[in-house]
């Protein structure tokens, strides 16, 4: 396993590029972001190349999948999304389902699914995966729709595509259903990126009630050798560079 860092929640504010040179200086040698728009991009870019990091992931720019008729704003998004992407040399992109509407709960959930079928040749030809994130709606995104790990396994099994994966955030996963070490375990092969925080109050990793140590010692040694990233997305209680060092040589 491997750590990135989210610099938007990390460094709330931060020029990106002055960001990354952070956490380069801290040991880790790749991040990941939210909405790439209102970054400069060229200097992000460079930061990159002259530090020798990777851009790990990014969000793509609208996320109502659970409406049909937002379908093609959606894909427009995603194309600018997967722009900007190649640019960074980025191949994760970061989405949410959207909120729940005005209509049955089944129609919701098979407007995501036919949605990520019709972004998954998108995402082949651009050799990129998109990684969709289930919420907690008890505390931080209420109206949300995906809350469940369990349906979001659900909807990888029925896209059926290399490029459609699920995100699992063990925040957001501890807080709505528990039981996070055997469900990451169990749906390994379906989930195609992580976030952490601690909880209660998505600070620091090890401060609250998640072992993250056994967690990760558990997936690695389930599955030596993967190369999947857990994007360090915590919003810090203490000082920043001496906790990312800390992560750093944990990892």
């Amino acid at each position: 396993m491997r750590i990135s860092v989210c610099t938007d929640a990390v460094f709330n504010g931060m020029n990106t590029a002055w960001a990354m040179r952070i956490v380069k200086s801290c040991g880790i040698d790749a991040v990941e972001f939210w909405d790439w728009r209102g970054k400069d991009i060229d200097a992000v870019n460079t930061a990159r190349r002259e530090l020798d990091m990777e851009i790990v992931a990014m969000c793509t720019t609208h996320s109502a999948l659970t409406e049909p008729a937002q379908r093609k704003n959606y894909i427009e998004g995603l194309r600018k999304t997967i722009k900007t992407c190649s640019i960074l040399g980025c191949k994760r992109i970061i989405s949410q389902v959207g909120n729940t509407i005005d209509a049955p709960l089944l129609e919701q959930l098979d407007s995501i699914i036919d949605g990520l079928k019709q972004c998954a040749p998108i995402l082949g030809d651009a050799g990129m995966v998109l990684v969709f994130e289930p919420l907690n709606t008890k505390i931080d995104h209420k109206g949300y729709y995906l809350q469940s790990s369990d349906e979001g396994a659900e909807i990888v099994g029925a896209v059926g595509s290399p490029y459609v994966k699920m995100l699992f955030d063990f925040y957001h996963q501890q807080i709505t259903e528990g039981d996070i070490t055997r469900r990451s375990i169990a749906m390994f092969d379906k989930i195609g990126h992580f976030h952490a925080a601690g909880n209660p109050g998505r600070h620091e990793l090890d401060l609250g009630e998640i072992n993250y140590g056994n967690i990760f010692k558990e997936l690695s040694e389930r599955f030596p050798g993967n190369d999947k990233y857990i994007g360090l997305e915590y919003f810090p209680k203490y000082d920043v560079a001496e906790g990312l060092r800390k992560l750093a040589v944990a990892f």
